[in-house]
């Protein structure tokens, strides 16, 4: 179709050799790109190659013009790059002002459109006249990559902002009219086209993104720009051949043989044009797109086939065939979603004109199935065209969907994601709604069970049944709720099926179809009161414009005149059927009940009124019962006329409930007397009912919590109350508290009101209470459920907000019962499945009860973490609930997960101390299952420790938020781990030492100044002979204190200077500055150290100044000595919470330190050389075992001693003058204790230390 367009030998295309399919179609291979420069019409003469430069013509920097500048009375024009970019003037007008340059200077034009291009992409440089008239175009872009600024990865196209938001549309309308202004002549001067086009090809081939996207953006334009003038051509020339035959066919007196021949020279002319034309887009299509379809940057990719499906669109006879439509068909499968997206709507273009169809048959065949499964593409935008696209497919032909085709579409209805549910829903809707039967078309309108609708909404009906998805009704109407709203409002038609009888010849609705269509119709009446999607579809409140509210008023307008007349008689119909009769009752809370005014439909409430009273007189269901209780509190409404009605109505209804359960109450409670079965369910029918009407309704008046608090004593006493009766007395005893309370918080009130709430609040509590031991599962689970409710509504939040007379109602619970709240959450919580088996009556098999079951015990844990959360129970009490994390996590892990975050915001201290006791409780009961000899690869430890390392991940990434906490943790953990000391007496670990390996995994958390004071802390429980013990029971110490020294020593005291070096970096150890955290001293209680953590260890930032303030580089050699035998203090910076005695503190334990360390110090050096001969035998037995981690924790402890013993040892020695290092070679086998292994982050230590023991051994061995 297209011939090859002639090419400078400068260009070389690549060959596409990438093959995607294997098939006998044209599918199977990509097309051939390789070009013969010498194919094509050469014959031309003075026909130019496509990449020579013009000579002809004014010289380049010709009179008027300057480096590509317009020069008007010495001034300096803008060039043409900001003049688009400004977008200022009109572009036609600016490619008018181009072209009048062009004609009176073609070169000078040319470098100015040149230099456009290089701007556009962001490039500094600028092509000079030089440049242009002595090299070829490879090596100008040569140049240009030379000089441009790849310090910033942006240019004009990437960049944010309106400007150049703008300006790319700009961009591509400059190029768009260029085209079309010089369509007639001037792209035709075998010069514009050839260079422009070869400089785009060759930009497009750079390694520079910018270049690259650039010149492919204006390529694709500059290509489409072409299709146009290609069919434009084309269709001149169908006009021309028209006339030419018209003139031909005539006689021969008539004919006009000079129109004869202008006919034949005027098509010859365009034939000419348009192998001119197919030959550029040739070049452009094989030079440019071939190559950039499969860029690596997506935006290009997207650019390539956004255009070519412009392409196939506009100009379908040439480009819509399989050869270019491979193309799309190939990316699909792209892996970024906007390029697929670019397929689907390319796609949609070509799927919507039905005069396309057959050619696109082989395609869709080819491609379908992909189309289909991008319909569940994990972008959403994406699979929304997929469907689109195959709504379009089913619109052209609905032959070629098969129905798993169309099934794997239609569930997508209930999607979670609004805009794929509504395209799913366009899709159903078109397949199964768009077809009617032919005298249906233009027959007269017929309403309710006769009209068209009909067999439509029985069509909806059989498909929310055959999807199995029953409790989704309302997702299915919001699906379909854009497309098919007309037919889903028809609720004249739905009322219709439902009250009238079929018509002979017609199938009647079966029961469970008529429980469908109330739901769907129930459904369809929210939708259109509303005006807003489901829950879980909802993208936050929408403001509806005027025209959605007037149709908003209209719907609720017309449906409350229909169901005002037709719902009594429907609930007359399904009074006995539960689940119909509490559909149809949720009709009335969408009504406009003006309208029972206004049009004077009172008889149709009182009827309703009736329906209502005779359905809550026969049903005992609850669900039912509230629906009745929520119906009068939707008509009671004070705004209405109607209200004085209804209120009476619900005072008579109430009035006789009331009397009848007191009555009924009175015969049950009699001493002496057994009640039989039939007076339980007369008093639990009534209770039932009053307690869904209360739910609702303030019944206050009717003083309803003597009789039931008087109901609940006598179960406790007698313990053979029936359950359901106690679950209801005590959901209706909650409700009169709750109301109470409303009613004093409301306003005015008397203190005699809030010290009898007060009494029956905490009445009610202790009655809650004492049913936690009830022998009936349900029982305990609503009491327990209820006594959360009160503790957290009556907790001391209550007053906040201005509320401080509420302050007598405030409950906090005592010990007692906090116990008795946590121990039935670790009883009836955390239990497997298979235990459950009072809550589910048995039906462990059915995986309905399962479930269910499982969504109760999360609500009750639910109700007891928000308790912890609002503080309600001490936090403490969490650590039994976070130390069943793992061991529930698939049902119980958000919940906990979500506690501990809450927690961790009101206390962090708090919450860390909580974490840490979990994990000695488990440590604890792991002790007294396996006792004190277990296997520290044991399931039961590696499981605490996994615990311990998720624990440590939600603390998060920001240590310096969670620094004070993470230090509390540490210091609680090794009092645990030291606290009890070893059965076996002195000499061995203490019993809780195994606790120091599960601490370990939260020393990363730690501030590396912070591990040297942790360190620090470990060491006060430590004895010397600890530091000396290799058997494997102290792995624990020594793999802890590894993670503690790692990294920690080089932060403790940093140094800030303008310069660095190994020299000046390490301090002379017998003048290093103390530890920036203070600890409490040895001698101090176990109380006292307490708070010596909390005040001194855990405000380390307050205590000393941060080590970066302060540097030893600023004093002189001299000043580096210490001759006082105590350390030199840093000074400090004043701190608003210093105290003096917090000063006086840290140095007398440093002065003590310093004075065991003196005592120390000979025993130590002898030891220490003992200790190197020791260990560097056992490495060489080992060999190559070192790698092991069970052993290497033993190899590093060699390098474990405190750091101010290291001083010691390595006092008075030049660092600055003496720096052994090993070879590297030799770290790892034959001096391994020297050296950690660089591969464990437990074990890396900090560099002055290691030199010290390298420097102490150097001197030992010589």
């Amino acid at each position: 179709m297209i011939a090859a367009p002639e090419l400078p030998s400068e260009f070389h295309y690549p060959q596409d050799s990438d093959t995607r399919f294997s098939s006998d179609t044209d599918f199977s291979e990509a097309p051939d790109v390789s070009i013969n420069p010498t194919k094509g019409k050469g014959g031309k003469k003075g026909k130019k190659a496509a990449g020579e430069k013009g000579k002809g013509g004014k010289g380049v920097g010709g009179a008027g013009r300057m480096n590509g500048h317009y020069q008007e009375n010495g001034m300096e024009n803008l060039m043409l790059f900001e003049v688009v970019k400004m977008g200022k003037s009109a572009m036609q007008s600016v490619v008018d002002d181009w072209i009048e340059a062009y004609k009176t200077d073609r070169d000078m034009a040319l470098l100015d459109l040149i230099n456009f291009f290089i701007q556009c992409s962001g490039c500094k440089g600028v092509v000079s006249g030089e440049m242009f008239r002595n090299m070829q175009n490879s090596e100008i872009i040569r140049r240009m990559t030379e000089e441009f600024d790849e310090d910033s990865g942006d240019y004009p196209l990437t960049m944010a902002g309106p400007l150049w938001k703008k300006f790319k549309g700009s961009f591509c309308e400059f190029i768009a009219v260029l085209v079309r202004q010089c369509q007639y002549s001037i792209i035709y001067d075998e010069y514009l086209m050839d260079t422009v086009i070869s400089l785009l090809t060759g930009l497009s081939d750079s390694q520079v993104r910018a270049f690259r996207h650039t010149s492919t953006l204006a390529a694709m334009k500059l290509m489409t720009a072409l299709v146009n003038v290609a069919l434009n051509l084309s269709i001149n020339m169908d006009n021309t051949q028209r006339q030419y035959e018209t003139e031909r066919n005539k006689m021969v007196a008539k004919r006009a043989n000079d129109r004869l021949e202008l006919l034949l020279q005027k098509r010859k002319e365009l034939q000419e044009n348009q192998d001119e034309i197919e030959n550029m887009m040739n070049a452009i299509f094989k030079g440019v797109f071939v190559h950039r379809y499969r860029d690596a940057i997506a935006e290009i990719r997207a650019i390539t086939i956004e255009e070519i499906g412009m392409w196939m669109k506009l100009y379908s006879d040439a480009f819509l065939n399989d050869s270019y439509l491979k193309y799309v068909g190939w990316t699909m499968h792209d892996k970024q979603g906007e390029v697929r997206l670019k397929c689907l709507t390319a796609l949609q273009g070509l799927y919507y004109n039905r005069e396309l169809n057959t050619r696109l048959e082989l395609f869709t065949s080819r491609f379908k199935d992909r189309i289909v499964s991008m319909t569940l593409d994990k972008e959403y935008d994406v699979a929304v065209q997929a469907i689109k696209l195959l709504t379009l497919v089913l619109h052209s032909t609905d032959e070629v969907l098969s129905p798993e085709d169309c099934e794997s579409v239609y569930h997508l209805v209930y999607s979670a994601h609004r805009p794929v549910a509504i395209a799913a829903g366009e899709f159903l809707f078109k397949k199964l709604f768009s077809t009617r039967e032919p005298e249906e078309e233009g027959a007269p309108k017929r309403r309710g069970r006769q009209s068209p609708n009909a067999n439509l909404i029985k069509t909806t009906v059989f498909f929310f049944l055959e999807s199995e998805l029953h409790e989704h009704a309302a997702y299915l109407v919001d699906s379909l709720w854009e497309s098919g709203a007309d037919l889903l409002k028809d609720w004249e038609c739905m009322t219709s099926l439902l009250l009238d009888d079929p018509v002979p010849g017609e199938e009647a609705l079966t029961d469970r179809q008529e429980t469908a269509l109330i739901e769907i119709m129930l459904c369809t009446v929210r939708q259109a009161a509303e005006c807003h999607p489901p829950v879980g579809r909802g993208t936050g409140k929408r403001v509806m414009t005027a025209k959605e509210k007037k149709t908003q008023l209209d719907d609720r307008t017309r449906m409350t005149e229909l169901f005002a007349v037709t719902l009594p008689p429907l609930l007359a119909k399904y009074s006995i059927d539960t689940e119909k009769v509490t559909n149809l009752l949720q009709l009335p809370q969408f009504f406009d009940l003006d309208i029972y005014t206004t049009g004077r439909l009172e008889k149709h409430l009182e009827a309703l009124l009736r329906q209502i009273r005779e359905i809550v007189e026969k049903h005992t269901d609850t669900e039912v019962l509230e629906a009745c209780s929520k119906t009068y509190h939707a008509l009671c409404n004070e705004e209405f006329t109607i209200f004085n009605r209804v209120d009476i109505a619900r005072s008579q209804l109430l009035d006789e409930m009331v009397d009848k359960f007191n009555r009924l109450l009175e015969d049950f409670l009699q001493e002496g007397e057994e009640p039989d079965d039939d007076d339980a369910y007369q008093v639990l029918s009534t209770l039932k009912r009053i307690t869904a009407f209360h739910n609702a309704h303030d019944l206050s008046q009717w003083d309803l919590f003597s009789s039931n608090f008087k109901l609940l004593n006598t179960g406790i006493e007698n313990g053979d109350m029936p359950e359901q009766i106690v679950v209801h007395a005590l959901q209706c005893t909650h409700y009169v508290v709750l109301w109470y309370l409303a009613k004093v918080s409301e306003g005015s009130h008397r203190k005699e009101e809030l010290m009898s709430l007060r009494k029956q609040m905490r009445m009610f509590c202790l009655m809650c209470q004492r049913y936690l031991t009830n022998v009936n599962t349900t029982v305990k689970e609503q009491a327990f459920t209820i006594l959360c409710d009160v503790l957290l509504v009556f907790s001391h939040q209550m007053v906040s907000g201005g509320r401080e007379q509420l302050e007598p109602l405030v409950y906090s619970p005592d010990d007692s019962l906090q116990t008795e709240l946590l121990s039935f959450i670790l009883h009836h919580v955390f239990i497997d499945q298979d235990d459950d088996n009072g809550s589910t009556d048995g039906q462990q098999d059915d995986e309905a009860a399962k479930i269910e079951a499982l969504h109760k015990r999360r609500n009750l844990l639910a109700a007891y973490c928000k308790l912890i959360i609002y503080n309600v129970v001490e936090m403490n009490t969490g650590a039994d609930i976070f130390k069943q994390y793992m061991r529930y996590y698939n049902d119980y892990g958000d919940i906990i997960k979500e506690t501990m975050s809450k927690t961790r915001q009101i206390d962090k201290i708090q919450c860390a101390k909580t974490l840490i006791l979990s994990l000695q409780q488990l440590f604890h009961e792991m002790l007294s299952e396996l006792g004190t000899g277990f296997d520290r690869s044991s399931s039961a430890f590696c499981g605490i420790k996994e615990l311990a390392r998720r624990f440590s991940l939600t603390f998060g990434l920001d240590q310096v938020k969670t620094r004070d906490a993470i230090a509390m943790l540490h210091k609680d953990g090794i009092e645990f781990a030291f606290k009890e000391p070893s059965p076996q007496g002195e000499g061995n670990p203490p019993l809780h030492l195994a606790f120091l390996d599960i601490l370990s995994e939260f020393s990363s958390k730690l501030m590396r100044q912070d591990k040297r004071t942790v360190h620090m802390y470990l060491e006060r429980f430590m004895t010397f002979q600890m530091a000396l013990q290799r058997d494997d029971c102290w792995l624990p110490l020594i793999s802890y204190r590894n993670s503690l020294q790692a990294g920690g020593d080089d932060d403790t005291m940093s140094v800030v200077s303008g310069y660095s070096s190994r020299g000046s970096s390490v301090r002379s150890k017998k003048t290093k500055a103390t530890v920036v955290t203070t600890w409490p001293s040895e001698e101090s209680s176990s109380s006292s150290a307490d708070m010596s953590w909390q005040h001194q260890s855990m405000q380390t930032p307050v205590m000393m100044p941060s080590p970066h303030l302060t540097s030893t580089m600023m004093r002189g050699p001299g000043d580096m000595r210490e001759e006082h035998p105590h350390p030199h203090t840093l000074p400090q910076t004043p701190q608003l919470h210093q105290t003096p005695i917090d000063y006086n503190t840290q140095v007398t334990w440093m002065l003590a330190q310093r004075q065991q360390e003196e005592v120390r110090q000979q025993q130590e050096r002898a030891m220490n050389y003992a200790k190197l001969r020791t260990n560097l035998q056992q490495a060489i037995r080992r060999g190559t075992g070192l790698m092991e981690e069970d052993e290497e924790p033993i190899v590093e402890d060699v390098m474990m001693s405190s750091e101010g013993r290291m001083e010691d040892l390595n006092e008075g020695m030049d660092f600055d003058t003496m720096d052994i290092d090993l070879p590297p070679s030799k770290n790892r086998r034959e001096r391994s204790e020297l050296k950690p292994d660089y591969f464990d982050p437990g074990s890396i230590m900090d560099e002055s230390v290691s030199n010290s023991l390298l420097l102490y051994s150097t001197i030992n061995t010589l």
